[in-house]
């Protein structure tokens, strides 16, 4: 099992080749954890749940990915909006 940081998944995206289907992608990363401020998960499980059926490139992979991830997992831990 690989585990890589959210910051580095883009390297992962460009190694696909596109365009690619969620699916065929999200196999790909089945077997990635991925690591953020407050915890980690699958990358194939969330990238199994982007709204998009296909990408073109690894930037639109990477745009769908951040509305399939939980809204705590891009911030930093403790940091909250409107704070001030």
């Amino acid at each position: 099992m690989t585990t890589i940081k959210l910051s580095r998944v883009r390297s992962l995206f460009e190694a696909l080749e596109y365009p690619v289907s969620r699916g065929e992608a999200a196999g790909e990363f089945a077997d990635t954890t991925v690591t953020f401020a407050d915890g980690e998960g699958n990358l194939g499980e969330y990238v199994a749940a982007c709204p998009s059926e296909r990408f073109a490139d690894p930037e639109d992979l990477y745009a769908d990915l951040q509305t399939a991830l939980p809204i705590e997992t891009v911030g930093e831990p403790g940091q909250s909006e409107g704070d001030g």
